[in-house]
């Protein structure tokens, strides 16, 4: 059970129940016909990204689909929100690299998302052995990590809101979505035994 593709989302919902905030915002990420399960943080080596709408059109409603994600709500007027999941992909297709979640109050989009990728980056560059202070800044870290040839691109996906002002519970949600060999496997299927038909 090793995820061949990945795709990332964000949605944002505001209702005055949090658990119907959460599920409006799984609607605006265009996820919530899925059963998410929850993994830890691992991006799998070789493992591809593709778009959003790409993605969507390889699972279907109901199946079970993991998901790294991270989520934050408030019901506090005016409150600053935000949500991040950086990702980090090493040079070496054969090496595995690293996803992270960051929930925040009060941060931007660029600082929330930027901690999520520096948090990223910094995991899978530990791992990988490469040298580095911990106490720089993230843009001078992440110019040793490029540099040292063993990290080959860092991003993240972001979602902020301010809470409601009238006090109806906001929700934020960044998810990495992964797709399974035996998904795509089926949709060739599908699509194989739909063209005999016709």
């Amino acid at each position: 059970m090793v995820p061949s593709r990945v795709f990332f989302t964000k949605g944002v919902g505001a209702h005055k129940e949090y658990l119907t905030s959460f599920e409006l915002a799984l609607r605006d990420a265009g996820i919530a016909p899925f059963n998410l399960v929850t993994v830890s943080s691992i991006y799998p080596a070789g493992c591809k990204r593709i778009s959003r709408e790409e993605g969507l059109k390889l699972i279907q409603p109901g199946q079970i689909v993991y998901v790294v994600m991270s989520r934050n709500a408030t019901n506090e007027p005016n409150r600053l929100i935000a949500v991040s999941v950086g990702c980090a992909v090493p040079a070496d297709i054969d090496q595995y690299g690293y996803l992270s979640e960051h929930h925040s109050f009060g941060e931007t989009d660029q600082k929330a998302g930027d901690y999520a990728e520096d948090l990223a980056a910094t995991m899978l560059a530990s791992t990988l052995g490469i040298e580095f202070d911990i106490n720089t800044a993230w843009d001078e870290r992440e110019n040793i990590y490029k540099m040292s040839g063993k990290i080959v691109r860092t991003t993240n996906i972001t979602q902020s809101a301010i809470g409601n002002k009238d006090g109806l519970w906001t929700t934020v949600l960044a998810v990495a979505v992964f797709i399974m060999p035996e998904y795509l496997q089926q949709k060739e299927n599908g699509n194989s035994s739909g063209q005999s038909h016709n």
